[in-house]
């Protein structure tokens, strides 16, 4: 089965093929926002150079979130458009999942952490059991300090990974001590392969969507709707 996947859910621009779990080729930018301008450009340019066709991949993949909500409506709304034009199955994958998916298998729990603004993170736990990753709590959004008090009532060595690393990687190991690891930087990112690999798995298990039914998944409502219910206007 050949996968296209792409990943928009945060800066990082990312495009990727696998076939069979092989990974064919994969195109990352981590470089300004404006996956409006470049998504489309970096698949075309992928599937040319692997001499692919939209109509040779049989299933198409995007992160589905949570993330910067821009860009899950680019991400899906540009996999929805192709996969549709075609008749072919779609899968949203969600964004920690595959960020997560990063961290090879290892006895350490695995926590990526998505930066959401004013010191909070998008986050979940995960662990690698009998050479498959699971996951071990649902998807949250929380102060970083709250997530570390999680962390430690785990009692358990971690992996993080993410973009809310940098940000939040001096508190983390000042707090957490000798507990805590941190992702190399090649794999520190979002990357569309870690999606196609894990969309692999799950239409392995039996499910697909339809284009029509694909989509985002935002955790939480962004700034502009908190504001409006601030001030009472929604």
């Amino acid at each position: 089965m050949k996968v296209l996947a792409i990943e928009t859910s945060s800066l990082v621009a990312s495009v990727a093929a696998v076939e069979d779990g092989r990974l064919l080729g994969e195109y990352t930018i981590n470089h300004k926002k404006t996956h409006s301008q470049k998504l489309m450009p970096m698949i075309k340019a992928l599937m040319d150079t692997l001499e692919i066709a939209p109509k040779d991949i049989d299933l198409y993949a995007a992160s589905s979130g949570p993330g910067s909500f821009t860009g899950l409506r680019i991400g899906i709304t540009t996999i929805k458009a192709i996969a549709y034009s075609l008749d072919k199955p779609v899968l949203g994958v969600p964004t920690l999942d595959a960020l997560a998916y990063n961290i090879p298998n290892n006895e350490c729990m695995i926590c990526p952490i998505m930066d959401a603004r004013n010191d909070q993170v998008y986050t979940a736990l995960y662990k690698w059991e009998n050479n498959k990753q699971i996951k071990c709590t649902e998807d949250m959004g929380i102060p970083v300090t709250e997530l570390i008090e999680m962390v430690k009532a785990e009692n358990k060595e971690i992996i993080f990974v993410g973009d809310a690393v940098p940000k939040h990687q001096k508190l983390i190991s000042s707090t957490l001590s000798v507990k805590s690891h941190f992702a190399p930087e090649n794999l520190m990112l979002q990357r569309a392969a870690s999606v196609a690999q894990l969309a692999l798995i799950i239409a392995a298990g039996g499910r697909m969507e339809k284009a029509s039914d694909m989509v985002p998944f935002y955790l939480r409502k962004s700034q502009a709707e908190r504001e409006y219910e601030k001030k009472g206007l929604i």
